[in-house]
């Protein structure tokens, strides 16, 4: 097994194609082609990591954050950061990061979350935009059927709790091939009227590749008409944060000793209670204070977040109650996922959780 291939398993999980623009994932330090002797995965990637891996002779590290976030003018060590780089660059170790991809993923960061709470029914807080394409297509009557099916099978034509949608208009397609034309139907530099389909579906963005060289595959012409459009469609299996209900109500002190003992934080900073139980559960895991008011817009009693800041809580304005776990709280978990996903997919091979803690943050 090479780097490339314990990639692509991880991008069936949380496609790299659905992380932040801001963020920087993918492989961060390595050679795609090197073969891997054993896969370490870890919340974040630091010089105890690196050390980790060594010793437990693996040479890919997966890792939730990723160590490079900025531009790196100069090697010399000064910085934490430099100080991995190089220590995995002269170990031949290679690192991997997933970070906002597997945030935005419908069994990722917030769906771990949920299944820790025990909340029921999890869906997308906030759906990411145009993550929904359409591919319009003409083909002749009699290969509609197949290339359908080859479509379907390649990943369009799903909608929610339905596959192999689609929509199809019968009419007469034109088309003159030149000189150096080669028409499957009809013949050189004269006019061919043929009944085709029109063939409308959707598809994940992130599938567009591999439904092209399907469409391309399987139709019989030697120029293939088609259409992709970005649509505007709501997603619900792509994007940040979940919502869902606990099984039965509680007091929001229940509630909140609850997610102590479960998320193991020795310290959760909350807005002020509203007296009220709590039922419906929004999380997001990390940095969630932009989605405050999605939270709030989705009638959710409480949202599980971190890095809230003095002003948020303000924000609260006694229509839900925030609670601060911690950043590392709320995605410590994160790599246990992984690894469970990893096993499963490669079970013969040497994939080992980090036994390092890297939380940077320190309670009395």
């Amino acid at each position: 097994m090479i780097v490339n291939d314990v990639i692509k398993l991880l991008d069936q999980l949380s496609p790299l194609s659905y992380a932040e623009d801001f963020d920087n994932v993918g492989l961060l330090v390595g050679d795609l082609q090197m073969n891997v002797s054993g896969i370490l995965v870890t919340l974040d990637t630091l010089e105890d990591v690196v050390d980790e891996a060594i010793e437990n002779n693996c040479n890919l590290i997966v890792s939730f954050h990723p160590i490079i976030f900025r531009g790196l003018k100069n090697f010399t060590g000064k910085t934490y950061v430099e100080r991995v780089v190089m220590k995995a660059i002269k170990n031949d170790i290679a690192i991997f990061a997933i970070h906002t991809a597997l945030d935005n993923a419908l069994q990722g960061v917030n769906a771990m979350i949920c299944k820790k709470l025990n909340v029921k029914n999890p869906k997308i807080l906030i759906p990411q935009p145009k993550t929904v394409k359409k591919l319009t297509t003409f083909v002749p009557v009699n290969e509609a059927d197949k290339l359908r099916e080859a479509l379907f099978n390649a990943g369009a034509g799903n909608i929610g709790n339905y596959s192999n949608c689609s929509f199809n208009t019968n009419g007469i397609g034109t088309y003159k091939g030149n000189l150096d034309s080669n028409p499957t139907v009809g013949k050189i530099g004269v006019t061919q009227f043929e009944k085709e389909t029109q063939i409308s579906c959707i598809f994940p963005k992130h599938l567009e590749t591999k439904i092209l060289q399907t469409l391309f595959k399987t139709h019989s012409y030697e120029e293939v008409a088609y259409e992709v459009k970005t649509i505007d469609n709501t997603n619900q299996d792509i994007g940040m944060g979940m919502i869902g209900e606990i099984e039965e109500e509680i007091s929001e002190t229940a509630f909140l000793k609850m997610v102590k003992e479960k998320m193991k934080t020795p310290c959760i900073r909350y807005s002020k209670f509203r007296n009220k139980n709590v039922k419906k559960v929004a999380v997001l895991g990390g940095s969630g204070s932009f989605a405050i008011g999605a939270a709030k817009a989705a009638n959710a009693d409480v949202f599980i977040t971190s890095d809230l800041k003095y002003h948020d809580f303000f924000t609260a304005e006694n229509n839900i109650l925030l609670a601060d776990i911690g950043h590392y709280e709320s995605e410590q978990y994160t790599k246990n996922l992984i690894v469970s996903y990893l096993t499963k997919k490669i079970p013969n091979f040497a994939i080992i959780l980090s036994k390092t803690n890297t939380n940077p943050v320190k309670y009395l």
